[in-house]
């Protein structure tokens, strides 16, 4: 028995009530549901749909299987519309564009893997060409893949569809090889880069003859990192002269940009020890060099999240910042995006590293929106991660265990701070009021071990942190409020203005340390505040104040720039 081979495929539906269309195809289920998670979280459809396509080599037959439907789906008895029944692809020269190699390279992702190459080297490469036709089963299981939803898209038969991207399948690798034997593409070890893309920049088919050098060129290595390298040397060799220079750059990128979209490729450029969050952080450098350099130098703690590039990707990254590589910086920008869209967590091990990270993504790629992307777009991707901030599963590892109340506020309102979207701050300020308006919050500031100007002080830092959270009045009056009101009972107890204002001690000390109590410095706002404030009050009005006052000016202007703070000037 010959073992069956299995793929997936995602269909998608642009409106509710629109046709299923095939978006991609390929043997790991995890990338096929993650596209079709990332999909709907970007908004971008209404609705997809994963099957599960088993094909048997010995009947020749698919079994499909649904396994995931999620959206908005309106099923009508209306007609399904006929799409136009020619294929997609009629002449070799169609595989060659960016969304051709983007699905050959789905189709053929698992064969590629294993030869270390991308769909740019497959189509400009005759061995590799050779390869694929006499591999067996490759090349007819990725046709099948596509002729099955294509067909059925179409309204014509699968084996007619077949035959014609069979036929196309053929023509193509018959084109290269005789190419290749007439000596028509470009043979970098023959001759230079620049002299070949000045020789090629007239010719109708100058991309693929070129293209067909640079596939050559580094097919000498199946290491990711080392094709970058050798692709940076091709753009240090480029031609200094237009429109070859443009031709020149314009073929690297095509490869280049494949290596970057690919999981392994960038795993081996930026190192195979980084989470997911570290991936992004670095790609994030990566496409936006210049902005993280300044972010960097105005933030130094950035720099202990963006982990360096070293090698090919630091070479990379001053490339990724001139004109020719604009495409494929708003690409891997893109893909930052799509991440930061998705449902995977950044740092799952450190939910507080987490936040930290988030925030630095957020500093650079706002930074570099005029050369990357639109802000609104930034700002929606990370209102979408900011949804996954507020859930109980983070808010819950946030936090951790053994945490004291006090420690579970500042948390909080750091949550706060690095939330963005209205529904979402909404949802952290709830998990908020609830921990400061717990029981236990309340206890620990009573009853706590330290003494009662440390317990004012921290309250006092905590509704400080509270106003520069970006809370919305309505959700900040009331917690600002709470503790203001603990602030209170703490006074109550040990009646600390009244010991304060009656202490043995210089008049003017005793009159600073109520007006800090007065202006939320040394005590939050609310009942001890109003009681240290009429306490001052009364103590300015004391015979031995004003001779102090008399005696040194200079305390007097002290005095009324506190009292100016305190919001009691004249």
């Amino acid at each position: 028995m010959t073992t069956a081979q299995v793929h997936y495929e995602l269909f998608v539906r642009r409106q509710p009530a629109a046709p299923w269309k095939l978006e991609m195809a390929s043997e790991s289920r995890e990338q096929v549901t993650h596209t079709a998670e990332s999909l709907l979280g970007e908004r971008k459809v209404a609705a997809v749909r994963v099957t599960k396509e088993l094909f048997d080599p010995e009947t020749g037959e698919f079994k499909s299987s649904t396994i995931l439907t999620k959206g908005e789906i309106v099923d009508g008895k209306a007609k399904k519309p006929v799409e136009n029944r020619e294929p997609l692809c009629v002449a070799p020269g169609d595989l060659y564009s960016a969304h051709s190699r983007d699905r050959i390279g789905r189709l053929l992702e698992g064969w590629l893997q294993r030869q270390k190459a991308t769909p740019f080297e497959l189509l400009h490469r005759p061995d590799l060409a050779e390869r694929l036709d006499a591999s067996g089963t490759d090349l007819q299981h990725a046709i099948q893949k596509i002729a099955v939803p294509e067909a059925q898209a179409r309204g014509i038969s699968v084996h007619e569809l077949m035959r014609t991207f069979t036929s196309l399948a053929e023509r193509t690798i018959e084109r290269i090889i005789k190419d290749k034997r007439r000596g028509a593409l470009a043979d970098l070890s023959k001759e230079s880069f620049a002299k070949a893309a000045e020789r090629l920049v007239d010719d109708p088919e100058r991309s693929y003859l070129l293209g067909a050098g640079v596939a050559g060129a580094i097919s000498q290595t199946r290491d990711w990192e080392a094709k970058v390298g050798k692709l940076l040397d091709l753009c240090d060799q480029a031609p200094e002269r237009e429109p070859a220079r443009s031709l020149a750059f314009h073929v690297i990128e095509q490869p280049l940009s494949e290596i970057l979209e690919s999981n392994a490729g960038l795993m081996d450029l930026l190192g195979t020890k980084l989470d997911l969050g570290g991936r992004l952080a670095a790609m994030t450098r990566l496409a936006a060099r210049e902005a993280v350099d300044l972010l960097v130098q105005a933030e130094p703690s950035v720099a202990k999240i963006m982990p360096p590039l070293v090698g090919a990707g630091a070479r990379l990254a001053e490339w990724m910042a001139q004109p020719p590589f604009a495409n494929t910086r708003v690409a891997v920008a893109k893909r930052v995006l799509a991440e930061l869209n998705g449902p995977r967590r950044l740092r799952p091990a450190s939910p507080r590293e987490e936040i930290e990270l988030l925030r630095a993504l957020a500093m650079a790629l706002t930074a570099a929106t005029d050369k990357l992307l639109p802000a609104e777009t930034v700002q929606e991707a990370f209102v979408t991660r900011s949804k996954m901030l507020v859930t109980a599963e983070f808010v819950s590892a946030f936090l951790g265990e053994n945490t004291s109340a006090r420690e579970e506020v500042e948390q909080l309102i750091r949550l706060v701070e690095n939330v963005i979207g209205g529904a979402n701050k909404r949802q952290a300020a709830r998990w908020l009021s609830t921990a400061v308006n717990s029981l236990k919050l309340e206890k620990e500031v009573r009853y706590g071990p330290d003494s009662p100007a440390t317990r004012l002080a921290a309250l006092a830092t905590l509704q400080k942190g509270l106003k520069r959270s970006g809370l919305a009045a309505e959700d900040l009056a009331p917690l600002a409020a709470k503790l203001g009101e603990l602030g209170g009972l703490i006074e109550a107890d040990s009646r600390l203005t009244a010991a304060l204002a009656g202490a043995h001690a210089p008049v003017m000390h005793r009159l600073t340390m109520l007006l800090k109590l007065a202006m939320g410095e040394a005590a939050p706002l609310g009942p001890a505040a109003d009681r240290a404030k009429a306490a001052a009050v009364k103590l300015l009005r004391s015979d031995d104040l004003r001779a102090q006052f008399a005696q040194s000016p200079e305390s007097l202007m002290r005095v009324k720039a506190l009292l100016t703070s305190a919001g009691m000037a004249a």
